[in-house]
């Protein structure tokens, strides 16, 4: 049997500003918050359910609290699909809750190049995933 998948780790400077971020791009849902802060858990509000499911599952993502700040481009990152909008009105939602547009509005790509509040780099891709 192969490994699965199962969530991305991220370091950052302030966990739970950064978890409540991506809850709110990735409607997902806090799943656990140790240390006082220091980490915080967030996934799908099915991921107890899926955790035994054979097959591919929606990954959790965890936000550890480093002391160093982030220095060079991600060699790692998240891409998004919108659900139930276009590109263009997901990318204005996404700024709305403190992304930034990083592209400089190339039209080279179908992706727009967006920083999340701690700088992390992250795709919103054109098609529209249901």
């Amino acid at each position: 049997m192969a490994g699965k998948f199962t969530e991305l780790a991220i370091d950052c400077a302030e966990p739970e500003a950064l978890a409540r971020f991506w809850c709110a791009v990735l409607d997902y849902e806090v799943l656990a918050v140790e240390d006082e802060g220091a980490f915080v858990a967030i996934g799908p509000a099915t991921a107890a359910e899926d955790e035994n499911r054979v097959g591919p599952v929606p990954p959790a993502l965890t936000f550890a609290r480093v002391p160093e700040g982030k220095s060079a481009k991600n060699r790692l990152h998240i891409d998004v699909n919108p659900t139930d909008r276009e590109q263009a009105d997901e990318v204005r939602r996404l700024v709305d809750l403190g992304a930034r547009r990083t592209d400089g509005g190339r039209s080279e790509f179908s992706w727009v190049i967006m920083t999340d509040p701690e700088g992390n780099e992250f795709c919103v891709l054109s098609t529209r995933l249901p």
